[in-house]
């Protein structure tokens, strides 16, 4: 048997609106989206709401309940008291379209001004190599279902809309960190790129994004801040910007003209860099990263290939080993499934 509660939605649009109260039933077990489906199904059927999984993967439903960004397929009425009134608004971070959707489209803007992964050139598709340990680094930072979340509570956008256009937010952030902790991305400064045009030193790190994350993504102690650490010893260590000149002396000639990294990008600050020209936002044009001090251009270390010999087959130890495939890198006391704590993803097949 339902219950009838108090609801208050904000309903307009850019023009502007107002909080409007509602009776609507609930019954056990139903989360918020239930509730507005339910309302547009009875005395709204304007009301606009962005949804699609209803599962928590998608993001769409992203709002706000009692003022605290969240998801409204993941939050659940038995979280409220029955006497309560329950407040539905959009996202204030970003213009309203109508009602509960809004235009979230700086985001993916600021999306597209990151450099994508690069690899090696001379390496193909289907022949990169990762030690676990690198993958499980980044793996965290993949389970962001880009609901926006931490984007819309972030003061640094939220209280100051003069920001959007030097500020990407943290879901950017957690990206330049995923990119930058991936052995086989030959761009191998984007924290000093995420410092000089994504606004890296706005944060001031209150890990208001890390409260709201419905993916429980830590994204100021696991990418944020290391950013921040690596820019610091890079810009201002005395003996990392000695390294810096010494190690990179004659390298495509950088040290000699002044045009490298370690002359333009880390014994000046930003401001200074960017003083001469400044490049248009998303410019990533060879000449646009020289303007900014950054350099993409760095060699890194091969991967590591597979063990085969030179007809391209394995050894003969592997394939004469009494069990199937190679021996279990878990070692041989461990059965299958595996518990939940030990896995960093359950898979809903995997006990079957």
């Amino acid at each position: 048997m339902g219950t009838n509660r108090h609801f208050r939605v904000w309903r307009g649009d850019e023009n502007g609106g107002e909080l409007q109260d509602y009776q609507v039933e609930v019954n056990e077990g139903e989360v918020v989206l239930d509730v507005i489906h339910r309302l547009q199904a009875t005395e709204a059927p304007d009301l606009a709401c962005r949804w699609n999984c209803k599962a928590g993967k998608c993001g769409s439903c992203s709002m706000e309940i009692n003022g605290m960004p969240k998801l409204g397929c993941m939050t659940r009425m038995s979280t409220f008291e029955e006497n309560e009134t329950i407040s539905i608004t959009p996202l204030r971070t970003f213009p309203v379209i109508r009602d509960l959707v809004t235009d979230v489209s700086f985001n993916y803007q600021k999306s597209l001004e990151t450099p994508a992964f690069s690899p090696p050139e001379d390496l193909a598709p289907g022949e990169y190599r990762m030690q676990q340990v690198d993958v499980e680094r980044s793996q965290e930072f993949r389970k962001c279902i880009e609901c926006f979340l931490c984007q819309n509570t972030c003061h640094v956008v939220r209280d100051h809309e003069d920001n959007k256009t030097a500020f990407s937010g943290p879901r950017v952030f957690i990206r330049a960190a995923e990119l930058d902790m991936h052995p086989l991305d030959t761009k191998t400064d984007r924290k000093q790129y995420a410092q000089a045009s994504q606004g890296l030193g706005y944060c001031n790190i209150t890990k208001c994004c890390t409260e709201v994350c419905p993916e429980h993504i830590k994204i100021t102690d696991n990418a944020i801040i290391p950013m921040k650490e690596r820019v610091v010893d890079r810009r201002y260590d005395p003996l990392v910007w000695l390294g810096s000149k010494i190690f990179r002396r004659g390298q495509n000639g950088a040290a000699d003209n002044g045009s490298g990294l370690g002359q333009s990008g880390l014994d000046q600050p930003v401001g200074t860099v960017a003083a001469t020209a400044v490049p248009a936002d998303g410019d990533h044009s060879p000449e646009a990263d020289a303007a900014r001090g950054v350099n993409w251009h760095r060699q890194v270390p091969r991967p590591q290939a597979a063990a085969v010999d030179e007809k391209g087959h394995l050894p003969i130890s592997e394939l004469a080993f009494d069990k199937p495939a190679a021996p279990s890198p878990f070692g041989e006391d461990v059965t299958f499934p595996l518990p939940d704590k030990s896995l960093n993803y359950h898979h809903p097949d995997q006990d079957r």
